[in-house]
């Protein structure tokens, strides 16, 4: 199987860090061109420079890291410059990486913005580029936007982003659409095959105490990293929703899905998202019975094999020793 040229677009944060190890770990099966990082679980200065420690925690520091948008499309009323994104410290801790205390990243900053090098690099590769977005879809709907050429040129997105029920930020949305509505907006319809690993099938994959020790008893020093990083995550304290016994690894689901797809399962249906500015904002309306007759434009993800995702986790996570 030929590797998937994958581009990485995120905002690390705990779950983003892990799926930035599930990628590196994977490297017969990915062709990393790059990591471009948003606003989201922080401001966009220190997504990008835990996307740097995190690729030098792995030994690559060869890896292109830039830095995207640092606010929303459109600024609204009642949000602030950065979409109303306070409420993460609270998940992610001070840095965005939970207990874990890196140095300050020395692996150099691709000094091109996010938006730029996503178009430049899509246009210039010579086979088709997967997006897989885990932040706000800014950086993406930017580039889609400036350039729409480039739609001929992505093979798919995979992001993490939607419910089909209860969101997580406000009751109608998820995190990662409500704070840039109007770019997921933009991602839902633009025509590129979009898969979208909503919150109805990451609240399924659950750190658990005996995973932890798992991972701990590889005793690297990744796996230290790692322990350090979603025991914050495990915290009795973080258990913010009914139903939710451990850290909820969102983002790794894109990365999961593209190494092993038939571990998920899903509809291809008929997807919009609320851009008004109320309590709807952000919302993804997914049409699951198909009751407005409207061409599916999204292959929405219910289900995963909890356990396979943690084997494929724990597999991988063992060869960055």
């Amino acid at each position: 199987m030929s590797k998937i040229p994958l581009l990485m677009d995120c905002d690390p944060g705990l779950d983003d860090a892990i799926a930035i190890l599930l990628a590196i770990a994977s490297p017969d099966e990915l062709d990393i061109l790059g990591i471009t990082t948003v606003f989201g679980n922080g401001p966009a200065e220190r997504t990008q420079k835990n996307a740097r420690r995190i690729c030098q925690l792995a030994n690559r520091t060869d890896i292109h890291v830039t830095q995207g948008c640092p606010r929303p499309m459109h600024l609204t009323e009642g949000r602030d410059e950065q979409g109303d994104t306070d409420h993460v410290e609270g998940i992610h801790g001070d840095t965005g990486l939970g207990g874990l205390s890196l140095p300050e990243p020395t692996m150099p900053l691709n000094p091109t913005h996010s938006v730029e090098f996503l178009i430049q690099t899509i246009k210039n590769s010579d086979r088709k580029v997967t997006l897989t977005p885990t932040g706000s879809m800014t950086n993406v709907a930017c580039a889609l936007i400036m350039a729409p050429e480039i739609v001929e040129n992505i093979e798919k997105i995979v992001l993490m982003g939607g419910v089909i029920g209860t969101g997580n930020i406000t009751p109608a949305a998820e995190c990662n659409f409500y704070t840039d509505p109007h770019a997921a907006a933009v991602l839902m319809t633009s025509g590129i095959p979009i898969v979208m690993m909503g919150l109805d099938v990451t609240r399924q994959v659950q750190t658990t105490e005996k995973w932890l020790a798992e991972i701990k008893a590889m005793n690297t020093p990744v796996s230290q990293a790692v322990v350090d990083m979603l025991s914050y995550y495990h915290r009795p304290d973080a258990y913010l929703e009914p139903g939710v016994s451990g850290g909820v690894l969102h983002d790794p689901n894109v990365i999961g899905y593209l190494l092993n797809p038939d571990m998920y399962s899903g509809r291809e249906v008929y997807v919009e998202v609320s851009t008004s500015n109320d309590i709807t904002a952000g919302r993804s309306t997914v049409d699951w019975w198909n009751r407005l007759g409207k061409e599916p434009n999204t292959l929405v993800i219910d289900q995963v094999d909890s356990d396979a995702f943690f084997k494929l986790l724990t597999d991988r996570l063992a060869r960055l020793g």
